[in-house]
């Protein structure tokens, strides 16, 4: 019966001495930055149609400015720029791009948070014009963090894969220095290309780029790879087996949603290996 009451009264303690502190947050500014930092976002979760494993999706890193503006409770904006995927170029009318609906997956996510993302695709675009127009957008639009879906039409152009590469690195490197995240937004998986030695080059240029300067990468041939391989009776692609279909655009805006989460919250979620 003793120890029963001394249980008791050491939990009454606990409960007053947790009473106390909550209300000595309430009576301080901070509580809204107290309890946003002990409570992190989950990241969207894939529809059954889009879930690939995490292996063939992305590895989160560091995105310092994202970061920075979202602990703030400031505006975050994303510069959204590339070729045609960003315009959902090909698809029926009424079929809305990535751009479009990864605004709206972030917000439901980030609750309270004020997403704007500028869709600045160009198709047919390759590297090193999306690499000029990146730095004039930069200038109009001040982003926060800039989604740069690249080498498709390089690929496709032969554009030389050492030039390539450097126009990447070094427009990496310039937006860095102005204090601005980028994510690079691997090129599809399109079935008639994945033995052509070019298109994997450039594919496998990407990956290592992203790998060398620690910036997210977003594996989207590798997931469309394993649903056409896995649910080969659900097509990502229209009927020209090139340009994505609805299910397409919304599958890479959910990796893409989910893999930016991922770097702002969510490290210890790293795939093994990765």
């Amino acid at each position: 019966m003793a120890k029963s009451i001394a249980g008791a009264a050491r939990g009454s303690r606990r409960l007053a001495a947790g009473l106390c502190l909550l209300s000595w947050l309430i009576q301080h500014e901070g509580l809204a930055v107290a309890l946003a930092q002990t409570q992190e976002p989950a990241p969207p979760p894939l529809s059954p149609a889009c879930d690939v494993p995490a292996s063939d999706l992305s590895s989160p890193v560091p995105m310092p400015n994202v970061s920075a503006r979202l602990q703030q409770m400031k505006p975050l904006r994303i510069l959204a720029i590339g070729s045609s995927s960003d315009l959902a170029y090909g698809a029926p009318s009424g079929i809305k791009s990535y751009p479009m609906r990864i605004e709206s997956l972030l917000e439901t996510s980030l609750k309270g948070s004020d997403i704007d993302v500028i869709n600045r695709g160009l198709p047919g675009e390759v590297a090193s014009t999306s690499a000029e127009r990146i730095k004039s957008e930069v200038v109009t639009e001040m982003p926060d963090l800039v989604l740069w879906q690249v080498g498709m039409n390089d690929a496709l152009s032969r554009v030389d894969p050492n030039e390539f590469e450097q126009t990447v690195r070094s427009t990496i490197g310039w937006l860095r220095d102005n204090h601005i995240d980028v994510a690079l937004v691997g090129m599809q998986y399109v079935p008639r290309f994945a033995k052509d030695a070019a298109y994997y080059e450039i594919h496998d240029r990407i990956r290592r780029i992203a790998e060398d300067t620690g910036i997210l990468y977003v594996r989207r041939y590798d997931a469309m790879r394993f649903i056409a391989k896995t649910r080969a009776n659900q097509p990502l692609m229209m009927s020209d087996q090139f340009h994505l279909n609805d299910l397409g655009y919304q599958c890479m805006a959910e990796y893409v949603a989910r893999a930016v989460i991922a770097s702002v919250y969510l490290r210890k979620f790293r795939p093994a290996g990765k």
